[in-house]
């Protein structure tokens, strides 16, 4: 699978005597015409692409295809292809280590038009996340403004809006 990006958080300024911990996640990128699925999360007020990080020993597609179900309600996803991958480097969080290095695996897919039940854990719950499908240049629009203006933005808008921009250029 072709390489689209690396980047590294500002705050990071050298992985010298870090502890890195690797994440592999893997994304689902749907369009029908210029509208695409995305999940809105209100605690940040943007949008990302459906996915997210891959269980121990889990195969990337079947990765793709669980939080695609999980986080949309996606039924009867197929015709899946790779994109490309985008690494980035950012502060973790937990004890375990100082950086992640999280490997997002994406994949085109049909699905069927209608959606069924998510399976939300409590984080994303609490966040106020729903699967919305819109018009690809208004989450695009949207998540720059975002950026530009809010100061509670996530670390993955810049990864998401990247990925907007290359799936209107190329898929489109």
């Amino acid at each position: 699978m072709r390489h689209l990006k690396t980047t590294i958080h500002p705050d990071i300024d050298h992985l010298d005597n870090k502890t890195v911990y690797k994440r592999n996640a893997a994304r689902a990128i749907v369009l029908d015409g210029e509208d695409i699925l995305m999940l809105y999360t209100e605690r940040y007020h943007d949008y990302t692409i459906p996915g997210g990080g891959l269980d121990e020993g889990e195969d990337v597609i079947a990765g793709m295809v669980r939080e695609l179900e999980e986080e949309t309600g996606a039924k009867n996803i197929h015709s899946i292809k790779p994109f490309g991958i985008f690494e980035e480097f950012r502060p973790w969080y937990k004890d375990d280590a100082d950086i992640v290095h999280m490997i997002s695996y994406c994949y085109s897919c049909k699905i069927d038009s209608e959606l069924g039940e998510t399976a939300y854990e409590d984080y994303e719950v609490k966040n106020g996340m729903k699967p919305v499908w819109m018009n690809i240049h208004e989450a695009i629009a949207h998540n720059e403004k975002t950026m530009a203006e809010s100061p509670k933005k996530g670390m993955s808008i810049e990864r998401e809006t990247f990925l907007l921009h290359l799936i209107a250029k190329e898929m489109l």
